[in-house]
């Protein structure tokens, strides 16, 4: 699903789609899945529901799972689309934060839907 990118990156494709939520969402269990996957150590009891980061354009997104939502696809808030993605729906390149990357911006209260 994501692939190396940079010192602080995966590169990912998902289909990023608007919709009437209040915050990013990605299905559930493919949410639990990329948490365990790419920002759990696998020592003791892990926490597999905190938001993923993910930076769609310019912005950092944090994303959180739920029901509903189809795999592969990223739901964005409409009013966090950036005016130039008037063609959404529509498969795109998704960065995902790595673990020290996403810790240091959601310290910082950077992504958005947190």
């Amino acid at each position: 699903m994501f692939e190396r990118f940079s010192g602080g990156y995966y590169l990912g494709r998902l289909y990023v789609e608007p919709y009437d939520g209040d915050r990013p969402v990605m299905q559930r269990a493919q949410h639990e899945w990329v948490n365990r996957r790419y920002y759990a150590s696998g020592e003791g009891i892990e926490r597999l529901d905190s938001p993923l980061v993910m930076k769609l354009g310019t912005r950092h997104l944090a994303v959180h799972g739920e029901g509903g939502i189809p795999e592969g696809t990223l739901a964005v808030p409409a009013d966090l689309v950036e005016e130039e993605d008037d063609d959404l729906p529509d498969l795109r390149e998704v960065l995902l934060a790595k673990v020290d990357r996403a810790a240091q911006l959601l310290d910082m209260g950077a992504p958005v839907g947190i």
